[in-house]
This record gives structure tokens, sequence and C-alpha cells, in this order.
């Protein structure tokens, strides 16, 4: 296999375009009803006297922040804000050539992987233009099933996974399908590609270059699969406008307004080829930092088991040490940085271990519903500032000690730290819900690649998304659309 895997969750539109509220379909806004991380509380225990408040370190290079549900972080090489551009157009021609399969990576994720292979194409052009079909057909499985086989394994069955829920919740009707796009339809025509000018990276990656074609949207948020309960919750006054809306792109005049093509990364897999989101979205920060692709990636180094890969993530972001955490994520779905990694870690330069010692840290592994295994902290015991603190697992609660004096921390606690008294007692119960949800599952999830164990940063943030959901009835969803 010559595939070095996708990446992180990124979204190939114009990487310069500031997007602080998270990616907005064309026309209707983001799909609704999938949970954004950047809105749940964190989920462990947070002491507010006597403990050290950063918690956990990142487990993710800091020169290239982590992006987060509906928050992309486009161009953050160096954690630096892109330069603008002026490129406004071409966000409605990208959006709309990728509008479902960034509908649903907007919340992404993972379960175990599809049998999606079989959607390569034979050269980087095809691959490219097989996705815009897929969605010109509104056919989300066939967008899906067009990515590189580490991405569609991403998104494929997490999204079958989530719309059952969503059903049960009355969030979603009971014909919602998860493989149609439903509120859209997308029609491209006469797509051209520069094919003489495709980039060549290296032997797994071609960048093809879009330069001609329309690309129209038409969405509906009247064609949306969700019950009339959650909408009247949602919207006791009715919506402002429901009227359908049409945007058309002329790819050639946003190629001349920006001196720039619409850049569609493709991977080779197996002799076949894919486009990639993921590596689409690295493509263009660098392209926004002045940075070519490295010759050489960062090598696949994992760990013996899924506890020492968490183990060795903790230590490595301590000691800051950019390369080495790279090392521990998922070849075959963060390939991309991998890829990228040398101008990451040069990027970080030589930043200082973390003043935190960790003296002893306690995990246990069991299957995670996303695939792979959740390792779950049974306990940890760190020095900070000549202090020492101590937080174990206590049933489906946190106990943390410092300082001689303890704390417990359950469900109702962080509830209560979400909500307040005021609260009716019906909000009340559906944020202790959601949180019992998210402390019982709490962990990070490692995966298996050729015998060895990485962490997935992906495969953990959808793990939170899901369980989120595990302990929440319609009349909690409701309750909270209802306060919101």
């Amino acid at each position: 296999m010559t595939y070095p895997g996708s990446g992180g969750q990124w979204q190939p539109n114009d990487p310069n375009q500031q997007n602080p509220g998270g990616y907005q379909q064309p026309g209707y806004g983001q799909q609704p009803g999938y949970p954004q991380q950047q809105g749940y509380p964190q989920t462990g225990p947070q002491p507010t006297q006597g403990y050290p408040q950063q918690g956990y370190p990142q487990t993710g290079p800091q020169g290239f922040q982590q992006p987060q549900y509906g928050q992309p972080n486009y161009g953050g090489l160096g954690g630096q804000p892109p330069k603008k551009r002026g490129k406004g157009p071409i966000i409605g021609a990208v959006a709309a050539v990728v509008v479902v399969a960034l509908g649903v990576a907007a919340t992404i994720f993972v379960l175990n992987r599809s049998s999606s292979d079989q959607a390569g194409q034979d050269n980087p052009t095809q691959a490219a233009t097989n996705l815009v079909n897929s969605l010109s057909q509104g056919d989300v499985l066939g967008v899906l099933e067009s990515l590189t086989p580490a991405e569609s394994a991403l998104l494929v069955d997490f999204n079958a996974k989530t719309t059952q829920r969503l059903k049960e919740l009355k969030v979603y009707k009971e014909d919602a399908d998860p493989n149609k796009l439903h509120g859209a339809a997308v029609e491209a025509t006469n797509l051209k590609y520069d094919e003489k000018g495709a980039e060549k990276v290296n032997d797994h990656l071609t960048i093809t270059k879009l330069i001609g074609g329309t690309v129209a949207v038409r969405s509906d948020i009247n064609e949306l699969p969700l019950t009339e309960e959650f909408m009247d919750a949602a919207f006791p006054d009715g919506m402002v406008s429901t009227e359908p809306t049409n945007e058309k792109v002329d790819i050639a005049e946003v190629v001349k307004e920006t001196g720039e093509p619409i850049r569609i990364a493709t991977v080779k897999v197996d002799d076949k080829w894919y486009p990639s989101l993921f590596y689409s979205v690295a493509d263009y920060a660098l392209l926004d930092a002045g940075e070519e692709w490295p010759s050489e990636p960062i090598a696949n180094n994992g760990a013996g088991s899924a506890e020492d890969a968490v183990k060795e993530m903790v230590q490595a972001s301590i000691n800051a040490d950019v390369e080495r955490v790279i090392e521990l994520l998922p070849p075959d779905e963060m390939g991309a940085l991998h890829d990228a990694g040398p101008v990451l870690v040069e990027a970080a330069g030589s930043p200082p271990p973390a003043p935190v010692e960790v003296v002893n840290l306690d995990v246990e592994a069991t299957d995670a519903e996303t695939g792979g295994m959740r390792v779950m902290l049974k306990e940890v015991e760190v020095k900070a500032e000549g202090e020492t603190f101590r937080v174990t697992k206590d049933g489906d609660c946190y106990a943390a000690e410092a300082q001689g004096e303890q704390q417990r921390f359950c469900a109702e606690d962080v509830a209560a730290e979400m909500g307040d008294s005021d609260m009716p007692a019906d909000v009340q119960q559906a944020l202790a819900n959601l949180a019992s949800g998210m402390l019982k599952n709490t962990g990070v999830v490692a995966t298996e690649y050729e015998g060895k164990w990485y962490v997935s940063p992906l495969r953990t943030y959808s793990e939170l998304g899901l369980t989120a959901l595990s302990d929440l009835t319609p009349e909690d969803v409701l309750a909270l659309v209802s306060m919101g």
C-alpha cells in the first residue's frame, strides 16, 4: 500500500477566510442536529481551587492547532492567523463542490472501516471528477465513498449511526436517509482541469487544479428531515425565512479574480486515486504559509499497546516534542500531518517542556464505539510548582486531591456548572444526562496500524460526540433546544 493515510478534520474551502463560528453550508448553514464539540463542557473534573488549571496537555502539535468540530483552523502553521488575499468568491465555489462531504465532516467521525476502496480512479483528474459527479446526483454515500479509504471509513458508518441516534431522539424523521442529500441540490457542469499544471508532490500525492465549469447549489431548509416537534421547539415563533436559495458559481470567473485555480489534493492508494479533504486543506495551509510540501515525511512510530500510545503521547506533549507527537498519530488517518510534519516541527521551534512531572498514570482500555480501543483514566498523579495533584476515577465520577483537600465530581456537579439554579427542572435533568453520558465514557481512542498503536484525535472527538448522546432522551433534546 502506497497510501500514507488521511488527515485531520479540515475543510478545503478558502484557507484565508476567518470562520470562528463554524462552516456554513451555502444557503442554509450547518447540518442541524449534529453535536458540536466546542459547545460541550469539558468532561473531566475541573477543580477551581488548589489544582492546576491546564489539565492534560494537548495531544496535537502546538504549532498546528487541531481543529474543533464546526470550527476549523485553516492556515494555522505556526499558530499565526492566515493573511487576507481577497478571495471571497472562492468560498462559494469550493463549498459547492464539497458541500455534502463538509456537512458530514463538520462533526466527523469514525466507526469501523468501510469497504469503500472500489471507488478509486485510474488518475487524479478522474478521482476529483468522481467526487463532484456523486455530489451532483445527491448521493451522499457516493460522495463519502469517493474519498480516500481512511476518510471514507471516518465518515460512512458514523454518518449512519448518528442519523439513527437522531431518529431515536426525535430530531430526525423516521424516513431520514443518511445516504441521500437532504435540503440541497448541487449541479456541476463542464468541469475543466489543468491537467498539465497538476502538481505531483510525490509518488502518492498529486494536486489537481480545477479551472473551469459551473457549480449551482439550491438549498431549501423545508426539505431537511427534521421533526415537527424539534422545529417547534427550536423556532417557537417560526423561522424568519424558509424560502429556498440558489447560488451559481462560475469557476473560471473565480480563477480569473483570484489568479489561482481551485486545488483538490488526490492521494494514491493501491494503484487507485482518491480525492482527499484532509490533504486538500493541508495543501492550502502550506500554500498560505508560503511553504512547500516537505520531501520526506515524519516516520510512523507507534507504541506497543493502546495504553502505551496514550502514555507516550502525554509525555511527548509535556516535553513539547512535536515530532514525537506526530509519530504517534495514525498513519492511515492523519497521513497529511505526517507528510507536512517537518514544516510543523520547524514552525514549532524549540519550546520548553511544561513544568509538570507525571509521577503515575494508570489507565484501562475497553472497546471504543468508534473503533479501536478507548483508553480511560483510572488514576493520574502529577507534580507542578512543588505540589502534588491526584485525580482518580470513582465509578462514574472523578475524585481530585491536592494540598490535603479532596473534591468529588459527578454528572450532577458538571450539570450545575453548566447551568444555574434558575433553570427549569427539565433542563437541569437534560444537562445531567448529557454530562453523565460523557463522564462514563470519557477517554482517548487509540487504533492499531500494522502492529503498532497510535492515538487518534479524530476517533477521540467522535467518541465524545456519540457518547454525549448516549444518556439523552427525546424530552431532554426538546428541553435543551427550547432553553437555547
